[in-house]
């Protein structure tokens, strides 16, 4: 049986090679990290992935682990147009995770938050009965803010790359629906190793008036209706227009219940005042855009069918129950 590392051992071990990025004045090792003060608006966000609860370890690698528990927040700072800076890293451990697994698992941490800029100021250990690895993360809004409260009437509706992947890769390494080949390993990637759109959401910011915008981390359906409920309007979604990828429709065909509400996309849906070309957008904001409808009065969503009849909407995930 694999031996678990004490905490302060664990601690030197994981804390030893991290960098420092300018924005940090006192990185781990007291009791607090010290940033510079912001001159700038701040932004904060948390999140958290439990073993079988969001992963298993037989999914993936841990340095894939690591980074995607960084990019599920990193998702977060991208929604409202910002740029992480600084993060905390809180591990809850369970017994049998030698070593060499918190090795690797920060190997995959530290490139995620080397690529975004962010530095790893400190953390804490503790134990517990499931590995699990939760972040809070700093960022700044240097420009605009993309809100949820932002959309008004007569806005067109537009998400980034597909939709539904994620869900489909989650349910194959469940083992609840089959695939093979480059279409198997296409949607399990689309899960395990999630990007989170920040260079698509800064630019976005800079809109005018900034459009009103969220990730998608729940499924589009409950995802929109965030944004209307903050908003106090309603939208039309044209089923048609969905964006699905060839190995979305090579498992699912034209079912857009995992595309609707399936989760853990990290896409960005948002509302602009003027309409676009999505394939102007694209160009703006570096990744592949579609327009999905529109809002509208009212306060609930309408997903239309391509017979222009309304289509059953499905309900998105929820973290405190069990998914299905």
């Amino acid at each position: 049986m694999s031996k678990t590392p004490g905490e302060f051992e664990l601690i030197a071990r994981l804390t030893a090679k991290l960098r420092r990025g300018p924005g940090t004045l006192l990185g781990p090792g007291d009791d607090c990290a010290i940033l510079k003060p912001a001159r700038v608006r701040e932004l904060i966000t948390i999140d958290s992935m439990v073993e079988g609860v969001h992963f298993r370890l037989e999914w993936g690698s841990p340095e894939a682990l690591g980074a995607r528990a960084l990019t599920v927040n990193l998702s977060d700072v991208a929604a409202m147009g910002g740029r992480p800076t600084a993060c905390v890293v809180n591990l809850a451990i369970r017994p049998g995770l030698d070593a060499r697994f918190f090795d690797r698992l920060y190997a995959g941490l530290e490139r995620a938050a080397e690529a975004a800029r962010v530095d790893i100021v400190g953390g804490n250990v503790t134990r517990a009965e499931a590995l699990a690895i939760t972040i809070a993360l700093v960022g700044e809004a240097r420009g605009g803010v993309t809100l949820r409260d932002a959309a008004r009437p007569g806005d067109y509706l537009y998400v980034t790359g597909t939709l539904g992947d994620a869900a489909l890769g989650w349910r194959i390494l469940d083992g609840r629906i089959k695939a093979r080949g480059a279409v198997r390993r296409y949607l399990i990637d689309r899960f395990l190793n999630p990007v989170a759109r920040l260079a698509a959401g800064a630019r976005l910011a800079r809109f005018r008036p900034a459009p009103a915008a969220i990730d998608i981390s729940d499924g589009l359906w409950q995802d929109l209706g965030h944004i209307l409920e903050r908003s106090g309007v309603g939208a039309e979604v044209d089923a048609a227009s969905l964006p699905l990828s060839p190995a979305y429709r090579a498992v699912a065909g034209d079912d857009l219940a995992l595309a609707l509400g399936g989760g853990e996309d990290y896409e960005l849906l948002f509302a602009l005042r003027a309409e676009k070309s999505p394939a102007e957008l694209g160009r703006r904001l570096g990744v592949a855009v579609s327009r999905i409808g529109r809002i509208v009065r009212g306060r609930r969503a309408r997903l239309v069918g391509a017979d222009g009849r309304a289509a059953p909407a499905v309900a998105g995930y929820d973290q405190l129950r069990e998914r299905t």
